[in-house]
């Protein structure tokens, strides 16, 4: 056999036996591409994703797309030529297992998570979109969780409605814990509740409920040191007409922001969009801040990829995005509600110069 002949065949048998053990040897990544996209004044399996009644709403035009990102499964093992891809796709990112999957989280415990994330999401888009639009939200602390196991477990019920800790009142979920810590292990704490059935009974007439109960829960001692009731203190709202947020499918906390604009379009004679489309994503407290999400590269993918030109970007997830943006796309700097409210409203006018432009640090 000619040496340049033989030469070849060894480099292919080589390529081969390379190619084989890159798909045999697996790796303990993950990854993560561009997720649907879903326009949030419009329609997403045949129904309005936006749905209110008992107000006044207006037509709207445009978009203001929320975007997600696909990630694999928990059980998913990679193997090393499709990490080497994804490393190399402009699509895709690689990243640690333990980043999507930590502490060795199960895809039902994540999905679950996920789904609480995205309910909190949308009633938090609720309140903020509400609270820009200066309407009323009547709002109240409660019993959000109880740990199995805990001291509060069948004394404390998740819905019940916490008005005082120890008789000092409670006006957000901060102060509940911070009332339980002042507190030794081993020390009783009182709660003022209203019960989750009288709560329930009440909101369900119209009315407020005054019927309350002191409920005596014995602390524990935490891995920390402090004193814990084995509670997770949440808010809940009664809104003045029904808001309904119909999609399926999706998780987490990213597309509260979005969620928030669309239902102030809606409720707003001005179109936000002025016809443009504009996509977006960031989470959103009941204040109307702006939250980081992850992904943020893949959701600009997915947004120019359907058309977007423009992008509310997070503030804290600027500099990350600014790194790789699509071509065509403006990512624009939002930490506020009112933030991406005044970019709208240079968006719709196209005086897009004076837009805070998301940029590359150092």
């Amino acid at each position: 056999m000619p040496r340049r002949t033989a030469t070849m065949l060894a480099s292919t048998l080589m390529l081969i036996a390379l190619l084989c053990a890159g798909v045999l040897i697996k790796v303990p990544y993950a990854e993560m591409t561009p997720g649907p996209t879903v326009n949030t004044l419009g329609d997403h399996d045949g129904e309005p994703v936006l749905q209110i009644s008992g107000r006044k709403t207006y037509p709207t035009t445009g978009h203001l797309n929320m975007t997600t990102v696909r990630v694999t499964s928990a059980d998913y093992n990679m193997n090393l030529v499709s990490a080497v891809y994804g490393w190399l796709a402009h699509d895709s990112i690689v990243v640690p297992h333990a980043t999507l999957y930590p502490d060795g989280k199960t895809e039902q415990q994540s999905s679950q998570e996920n789904a609480e994330e995205f309910s909190q999401s949308q009633e938090s888009a609720k309140v903020a979109a509400l609270n820009e639009l200066k309407i009323p939200v009547k709002s109240w602390v409660i019993v959000q969780s109880v740990i199995k196991g805990s001291p509060s477990e069948g004394r404390l019920h998740a819905g019940d409605v916490i008005k005082a800790v120890d008789g000092a009142k409670v006006e957000n979920p901060a102060d509940v814990a911070k009332l339980v810590t002042k507190h030794k292990p081993g020390e009783d704490v009182s709660f003022t509740i209203v019960p989750v059935k009288v709560a329930a009974a009440a909101e369900k007439e119209g009315k407020q409920a005054t019927r309350t109960r002191n409920v005596t829960v014995t602390t524990e001692k935490a891995k920390d040191g402090r004193a814990i009731v084995g509670i997770q203190a949440g808010t809940d709202h009664t809104f003045p007409f029904a808001i309904d947020i119909k999609l399926a499918d999706v998780g987490g906390p990213s597309a509260g922001l979005m969620f928030a604009l669309g239902i102030v379009d809606k409720l707003t004679p001005e179109d936000l969009t002025g016809g443009k489309f504009v996509a977006g994503t960031g989470t959103i407290d009941d204040d109307g801040k702006v939250g980081p999400i992850g992904g943020i590269q893949m959701k600009t993918v997915g947004a120019r990829g359907k058309g977007a030109r423009y992008f509310l970007t997070p503030k804290d997830n600027c500099a990350e995005a600014a790194k790789d943006v699509p071509g065509g796309l403006t990512l624009v700097e939002v930490n506020t509600i009112d933030d991406a409210m005044n970019a709208l409203k240079d968006i719709r006018s196209g005086n897009t110069a004076d837009l805070p432009k998301c940029t590359v640090k150092g």
